[in-house]
C-alpha cells in the first residue's frame, strides 16, 4: 500500500479511516501492518552493482588507496561510512576513514595496492587486494613489504561504502616490517 515517500503520512492516514469500520483485533493488526510498512519504508536501503560496475568501483578505490591523497579515499565511504582493519577499532565517518588511511600513506609513501579479485552478491562484495611498499615513512623500518587482503563491503543506497571490514596476516605484516617482503613469485 505504501507507494513512496511522499504518500506514507496519507497511507497511514487511509489505513486508520478503515480500521475504524472493522472489529478492534482486525482494527489492531491492520494498524501493526501499517506501522511495519511505514518502518520499512524508514529503513536504510542498499545498493547493488552489477560485475562491471563493481570492478571499476574496485579499481578505482585501489587507485585512491595508491594515491597519497587520504580524502579521495574517503569519498568512497558514505557519510558515516566505517573502516575497520582487522580487529582495530572502526574509524566511522569521512574524517576518521581519512585519518586511518593517511597514516598508511605516511608510513608507506610509496604504497600501491592493487585489486586481485572483486566479487558481489546484492548489497555485499568481497574486495581482494595485493599491499605493497615500502616503510620509509617517519620511524619506519626501511623494509618493503608485499601483503594479500580482503575487505568485505556492504554498499549502502548512494552507491558508496556503508561499511568495509578489512583483513591481512597481521603476524605476517609485522615480520615483513623487521625483515622486508618474500621475493615476489
Amino acid at each position: 500500500m505504501v507507494h513512496s515517500d511522499n504518500h506514507l503520512y496519507a497511507d497511514m492516514e487511509h489505513l486508520f479511516v478503515i480500521s475504524q469500520k472493522l472489529s478492534p483485533l482486525l482494527s489492531a493488526l491492520l494498524l501493526m501492518a501499517g506501522v511495519v510498512l511505514a518502518l520499512t519504508n524508514c529503513t536504510p536501503r542498499t545498493t547493488s552493482m552489477n560485475q562491471s560496475e563493481l570492478t571499476d568501483f574496485a579499481t578505482r578505490y585501489a587507485a585512491a588507496w595508491s594515491s597519497q591523497n587520504p580524502a579521495s579515499l574517503a569519498a568512497f565511504y558514505a557519510e558515516d561510512g566505517s573502516l575497520t582493519v582487522n580487529a582495530s577499532t572502526a574509524s566511522v565517518g569521512r574524517a576518521a576513514i581519512t585519518a586511518t588511511a593517511q597514516g598508511f600513506m605516511t608510513a608507506f609513501p610509496d604504497m600501491v595496492v592493487k585489486t586481485e579479485e572483486v566479487r558481489g552478491d546484492g548489497s555485499h562484495a568481497i574486495f581482494r587486494w595485493i599491499w605493497t611498499g615500502t616503510n620509509t615513512g617517519p620511524g619506519g623500518t626501511g623494509k618493503s613489504v608485499r601483503i594479500k587482503g580482503y575487505e568485505e563491503w556492504t554498499m549502502g543506497a548512494d552507491g558508496l561504502i556503508a561499511e568495509s571490514k578489512g583483513h591481512y596476516d597481521e603476524a605476517e605484516y609485522q615480520r615483513q616490517l623487521q625483515s622486508g617482503a618474500p621475493p615476489a613469485q
